[in-house]
């Protein structure tokens, strides 16, 4: 299902054209999507992020030209994230956000 109306997730503008450039780059089909979800439970519990194909539990939606895949049952916890690229020393890598 493609929601078009409520955005949960906010992406930068550095992060968009990283993900755009990381998609044409490594020749990633259109069907392919950026997934954001959780990973783990309780304290533990870490932020996902990468490419993948939709499946029938989760919500897409297009943010600013990005297709964004969130499964339904990660989506209370990722509601309110910015996704935003950083480089530092230590390296460069996409980051998630609480705000």
């Amino acid at each position: 299902m493609i929601n078009e109306k409520v955005n949960p997730v906010k992406i930068t503008d550095l992060a968009r054209g990283e993900i755009k450039e990381t998609l044409h780059a490594n020749k990633i089909p259109d069907t392919y999507g950026l997934r954001v979800g959780m990973k783990g439970g309780g304290c533990g519990a870490q932020f996902l992020l990468g490419f993948d194909l939709p499946t029938p539990t989760d919500q897409i939606y297009w943010i600013e030209g990005v297709k964004v895949i969130i499964d339904k049952r990660h989506l209370m916890y990722v509601i309110g994230s910015e996704i935003d690229f950083e480089e530092t020393e230590a390296g460069m890598g996409f980051t998630i956000n609480k705000v």
